[in-house]
């Protein structure tokens, strides 16, 4: 039998004091999130934030020809409309389902008059957007000076922490998007993943077989993200605050 859906499903509402959540949660709305909706496209006026609770999603940045390349993922360790509270209405990214489920959404203005009430919510909030600008500029970095297999290998980690099973549903051509290269060296570099015995990949399904792995052929730019979010995200922390 499935487990309901509840807001503490997500690290930043569970981290929210008792009083804080009485103010927030009965303006929760549960959304479904399948693979492949778009929350937001740039330019567009952002009504909602979102907590994922057990899907992921990538906020992108696309190009006037089309092509696009992911700048950050967010899942269960955040929120998607950081721009809200940052003072702007709208973004220059897409935000993209990458991997379905399930997740909550909240009226902006709600967001806004607990962030103002400069309070718990505004100190979580900023600790998790130094988080994500981290995540966004080791991006960068990443595509710059590091081989797709590296790159493939930073983004099958960042999936998996934000998910609870190491499989992710996840056509080639999705990937090549996200990391912004050619479908075929997608394909390439995961096909030696997978001699490697560190993956399995069939029909859009990875499993990740060998975590360990996975984590000694990626670049230092994993190991980066995941240090900093862990540090400024560590639970202890949340709660403190």
């Amino acid at each position: 039998m499935p487990i309901p859906l509840q807001p503490t499903q997500n690290q930043l509402l569970a981290a929210l004091s008792p009083d804080v959540q009485q103010r927030i949660f009965p303006h929760l709305e549960e959304i479904d999130l399948p693979l492949g909706k778009v929350l937001y496209e740039p330019g567009d006026k952002m009504r909602h934030v979102y907590f994922p609770a057990d899907c992921i999603v990538s906020l992108l940045y696309v190009m006037e020809s089309g092509a696009s390349a992911e700048i950050s993922v967010v899942g269960n360790e955040g929120l998607v409309g950081i721009a809200l509270f940052m003072g702007g209405e709208s973004t220059s990214s897409r935000a993209l389902v990458q991997s379905g489920g399930s997740g909550y959404r909240l009226l902006g203005q709600r967001l806004i008059d607990e962030f103002n009430r400069h309070g718990q919510l505004m100190s979580l909030v900023l600790r998790y957007t130094q988080a994500l600008i981290t995540q966004m500029a080791q991006t960068a970095v990443c595509n710059r000076h590091h081989s797709i297999d590296q790159q493939l290998c930073r983004w099958l980690l960042l999936s998996l922490d934000r998910l609870p099973t190491n499989h992710l549903v996840m056509t080639q051509e999705l990937i090549a998007n996200m990391l912004g290269v050619r479908r075929e060296g997608v394909t390439e570099a995961a096909g030696r993943l997978q001699k490697l015995g560190v993956i399995e990949y069939r029909r859009g399904h990875i499993e990740v077989i060998d975590r360990r792995k996975l984590e000694t052929l990626s670049c230092e730019c994993y190991s980066v993200v995941k240090k900093e979010t862990d540090r400024l995200l560590k639970p202890s922390l949340l709660q403190a605050h």
